[in-house]
């Protein structure tokens, strides 16, 4: 395997992960946006109002992409073996 070969992996790797966890994120962002310009024009500082309605959407946004979450590692797992596969018949 040569180092252009794992340099791939390892780029193929991060968008994956880009992936999974960049919806998750965006959501989480978004509500926090939100819940703060709420909080700043009705001059309500509860701490409990940031953290409760980002878990809500976190949780809401992790389960409603979990098939597309399954499918992007999956097909990443199964081209990363394929390739180990092809590494071992070289030898």
């Amino acid at each position: 395997m040569t180092e252009a070969e794992i340099i791939e992996i390892c780029r193929e790797a991060i968008l994956v992960m880009l992936k999974l966890v960049g919806p998750i994120m965006l959501a989480g962002l978004l509500v926090g946006v939100v819940v703060s310009m709420i909080q700043t024009v009705t001059q309500i500082q509860e701490q409990a109002l940031t953290f409760i309605p980002k878990m809500v959407v976190v949780f809401g946004i992790t389960i409603w992409l979990l098939p597309f979450m399954l499918a992007t590692l999956s097909g990443f797992t199964y081209t990363l073996t394929d390739r180990i596969v092809q590494v071992g018949l070289m030898n």
